[in-house]
């Protein structure tokens, strides 16, 4: 190779000072080394990306910024750059002054002298951990999405199954599973925007009540609490059954009827805590409606009093009689509520008397 000629003294020194001064400056980790892989450059940024400073890395074996297990990647860099090659960017991993690891992105070129002699190699650090960290999340997340939406599928089916059992006309059947479907959509809007982590309770029955209208009609009154993904879920399907019967047969097929619904938290029987929420309302039953004409026996049933307190561990009633609707849930704390980080701490115990 033939010999690098620079210009006179002064514009070469103004030439190195200005790349001196761009690779001071620079966000990514540059760092020099001669051919015994012992350190002869470090900037700034290298300073900051692996906590030593120039006096302590300069003079020392780049093998302290690397782990044991991948000392070989030196010996086949150093081979590298005596060809002449220059090592394309690759991700591995490297060791901080504080024994932190940390991943990063490396580049290395070989440095000349002034005859092209090859005597070291430049490297080009750039810290990823955050950027592996991040495809790290998205693929959690991507598990994570495929399995939830393989249990809507589960979900979805099931409703649909059930719904066909008891559809007394295809138009009905259809006007049924789009209802149902919808419900399903409202609570799962609501845990898109938690990220999965849960909802509030006011907010569950909010969005499952707003489709029925007579707000002055209904009462809500409990603590705040934040429900599991899956207690969202299935509190929905249970509160949007409600809503659809209270609306066509109960409280809200009028303008006087009035639907209460409370919460709460206390003792359980066999220790621990439990989650209870009582739905009830009341109404001008139609003239001649017994106890038993009011059992109307459908998928709602099936959600009330098997799916619902099933899949949250616990147990729950329906009572029925003329102008009058009762159902209470009874579920262990654990599988229904967002616990809070200190174990010992309550949800707030505060009444919220709200008009829905």
């Amino acid at each position: 190779m033939s010999k690098i000629e620079l210009p006179d003294n002064a514009a070469g020194r103004r030439a190195i000072a200005r790349l001196a001064a761009i690779v001071d400056s620079s966000y990514d980790a540059i760092i020099g080394k001669d051919l015994n892989s012992i350190i002869t450059d470090w900037n700034q940024a290298a300073e900051k990306l692996f906590g030593y400073t120039a006096d302590e890395a300069i003079g020392q074996s780049v093998l302290i910024l690397i782990p044991e297990g991948l000392h070989h990647e030196e010996a086949e860099i150093i081979d590298r750059v005596r060809r002449g090659e220059r090592v394309a960017s690759y991700e591995t991993t490297r060791r901080r002054k504080d024994g932190t690891y940390l991943a990063v992105s490396l580049t290395i070129s070989p440095i000349r002298d002034e005859e092209g002699k090859i005597i070291g190699a430049s490297k080009i650090a750039r810290d990823i951990t955050l950027a592996k960290e991040n495809e790290r999340r998205i693929r959690m997340l991507m598990r994570e999405v495929n399995h939830r939406v393989k249990n809507q599928f589960a979900v979805i089916l099931s409703v649909v199954r059930e719904t066909s059992r008891r559809a007394a006309d295809p138009r009905e059947f259809e006007e049924q599973i789009r209802d149902r479907i919808m419900a399903l959509s409202r609570s799962h809007d609501l845990l898109v925007s938690s990220e999965w982590v849960g909802a509030s309770l006011l907010d569950l029955l909010q969005e499952h009540l707003k489709p029925f209208g007579h707000d002055e009609q209904i009462s809500l009154s409990g603590p705040l609490v934040t429900l599991q993904a899956n207690a969202v879920q299935h509190l929905g399907m249970a509160f949007h059954e409600l809503g659809t019967n209270s609306s066509k047969y109960g409280a809200l097929a009028t303008d006087v009827g009035r639907i209460t619904i409370n919460w709460q938290i206390v003792a359980a029987a066999e220790g621990g805590r439990e989650f209870q929420v009582v739905w009830e309302e009341s109404f001008s039953a139609p003239p001649g409606e017994d106890a038993e004409a009011s059992e109307r026996k459908g998928f709602g049933s099936v959600v009330l009093q098997r799916v619902t307190p099933q899949s949250l561990s616990g147990i729950a009633a329906v009572e029925r009689s003329p102008g009058h609707v009762k159902w209470s849930l009874a579920a262990p704390v654990e599988s229904t509520l967002v616990l809070p980080l200190n174990e010992h701490s309550e949800p707030s115990p505060e009444a919220l008397p709200v008009s829905a």
